[in-house]
C-alpha cells in the first residue's frame, strides 16, 4: 500500500489513532465534579467511573496484544478506534444512568488498551532500523509514551474547557472525540503492517500469545512489577484526589481547576519523558527507582496539600507527581521492552500497562476509605508504600547488574 510518507516518518501514521485512544480514556477526568453536582453521583461513584475503564482496559491490553501478534497491528488498532468512538457515544447519552456510564467507560478502556499495547508496539516497530535508520534504540518507547501522554493531557484539557464554557457540557466533549476518531481512520489504514503471517504462524490458539518466557518473566516480576502501579497512581492522585480537596471552596470552578491540574500533571510528564534516556545514562540504568523516589516526594506534598488546603501547593504537588509519572512510565516501558523477545513485544507491553493501570484504582480506594475527605493521613501511608517499592526496585536492579 502506498503511503506517500517519507520512510523515516512512517512511525507517525499510527500516532493519530494512539493519540485519540488515549484522549478517549482520560477526557472523562475533568468531568468528575460535573457528574457529582449535575448528575448527583456520590464521590465514590464518580471515582469508580474514573477507574471503571481499567476493567475494559486490562482485557483490551492483553487480548488486543495477542490478537495483533496473530492478525496484525492495523486490524486491531482500527477496532480500538471503533470501540473508543462507541464508548464516547454511550457516555454522551448516559448522564442519567450510572450503569450506562459504566458501560461507556468500559468501551473507552478497551480503546485505551488497544492504543497502549498494539499502538505502542506499532510505533516502536516503525521506529526500528528497518523503517527508520536514524532512530535511536530508545526512540520507539519514547515516541509511543509521549503520544499517549499528550493524548491524555490534551484530551482532558479540551474536555475541561468545553465543559466549563461550551454548550451541553456532558455531551459536546464526547461528540468531538467521536468526530476525531473517524478522521484518524485514514492514516491508520494507510500505515504499513509490521506483522506478517510468516512472523506469526497459526499453530496454536491466540491466547497462548499472552504468555512470556520465564527468562523475561522473572526480572519483570522482580524489577518492573513493583514500580508499574505507581505510574498511574501518581497521575490519579494529582488530578482525581487533589481537586476533591478543594471542592467546597472552589464550587463551580472545581471543573476548570481539575482541568488545570490534569494538563499540568500530564504536560510535565510529557516534558520529562525525553530526558529518561539521559537519566538512565547518568544513573547507570536506575531511572526507575529515581522516578519512584521523586514520586514519594510528590505524594508527601499531596498529603501536606490535603492537610493545609493550599491551591498553590496543589500545583507544586502536581508538577512533581507529573514529572515522576513521566520518568516511571518511560523507564518501566524501556525495561519491559528490553526484557521481551520480538515475538513477545506486544504481550509484554500489554502486561506492563495492565499492571501500571492498576494504580488508577487508587483514587477509588482512597475515596471509599476516607469518605471523600481527609486524605492527608491516607496519602502519608501511600507515600510510605511507594518508598518501600523504590527500595525493592533498586535492590532488584543492583542484583541483576552483578
Amino acid at each position: 500500500m502506498s503511503t506517500n510518507v517519507s520512510p523515516n516518518h512512517l512511525w507517525m501514521l499510527p500516532v493519530p489513532a494512539v493519540f485519540l485512544l488515549a484522549w478517549g480514556g482520560n477526557h472523562f477526568t475533568p468531568l468528575l465534579h460535573l457528574y457529582e453536582t449535575v448528575g448527583g453521583y456520590a464521590p465514590w461513584q464518580s471515582n469508580l467511573l474514573l477507574g471503571m475503564y481499567v476493567f475494559g482496559l486490562i482485557p483490551g491490553l492483553l487480548v488486543a496484544a495477542a490478537l495483533s501478534d496473530r492478525y496484525g497491528r492495523r486490524t486491531v488498532t482500527l477496532s480500538g478506534l471503533v470501540a473508543a468512538a462507541v464508548g464516547s457515544i454511550i457516555l454522551a447519552c448516559g448522564m442519567s444512568s450510572f450503569t450506562v456510564l459504566c458501560i461507556g467507560r468500559l468501551f473507552a478502556g478497551v480503546g485505551v488498551g488497544v492504543g497502549m499495547s498494539v499502538g505502542s508496539s506499532w510505533i516502536k516497530e516503525l521506529s526500528g532500523r528497518g523503517y527508520d535508520p536514524a532512530a535511536k534504540i530508545t526512540s520507539g518507547a519514547q515516541r509511543s509514551s509521549l503520544t499517549l501522554t499528550l493524548g491524555f493531557a490534551i484530551g482532558a484539557g479540551v474536555t475541561g474547557a468545553l465543559a466549563q464554557w461550551g454548550p451541553w457540557p456532558a455531551q459536546t466533549p464526547y461528540l468531538l472525540h467521536v468526530l476525531l476518531c473517524l478522521l484518524a481512520l485514514l492514516p491508520t489504514v494507510r500505515c504499513p503492517e509490521t506483522v506478517t503471517p510468516q512472523m506469526s504462524p497459526d499453530t496454536h490458539p491466540w491466547w497462548h500469545d499472552l504468555t512470556i518466557s520465564r527468562s523475561s518473566r522473572r526480572p519483570f516480576l522482580r524489577i518492573v512489577a513493583p514500580a508499574a502501579p505507581w505510574v498511574f497512581a501518581a497521575a490519579g492522585v494529582a488530578y482525581a484526589v487533589l481537586p476533591t480537596v478543594f471542592e467546597e471552596s472552589l464550587g463551580d470552578h472545581t471543573t476548570i481547576f481539575a482541568t488545570f491540574l490534569t494538563v499540568l500533571t500530564l504536560g510535565t510528564g510529557s516534558a520529562t519523558q525525553p530526558g529518561v534516556s539521559w537519566l538512565n545514562r547518568v544513573t547507570r540504568g536506575r531511572a526507575l527507582p529515581v522516578g519512584l523516589v521523586c514520586l514519594f516526594v510528590g505524594l508527601v506534598l499531596a498529603a501536606v496539600t490535603a492537610a493545609v488546603g493550599s491551591p498553590v501547593l496543589a500545583f507544586v504537588a502536581a508538577l512533581v507527581l507529573g514529572g515522576s509519572f513521566g520518568i516511571c512510565l518511560v523507564a518501566g516501558l524501556l525495561l519491559s521492552q528490553a526484557l521481551a523477545t520480538p515475538r513477545e513485544l506486544a504481550a509484554m507491553t500489554g502486561i506492563y500497562y495492565s499492571v501500571a493501570y492498576l494504580g488508577f484504582l487508587l483514587p477509588t480506594v482512597l475515596a471509599a476509605l476516607t469518605g471523600g475527605s481527609d486524605y492527608a493521613q491516607a496519602l502519608v501511608v501511600v507515600a510510605a508504600c511507594c518508598l518501600v517499592c523504590a527500595v525493592l526496585v533498586a535492590t532488584g536492579l543492583s542484583s541483576r547488574k552483578k
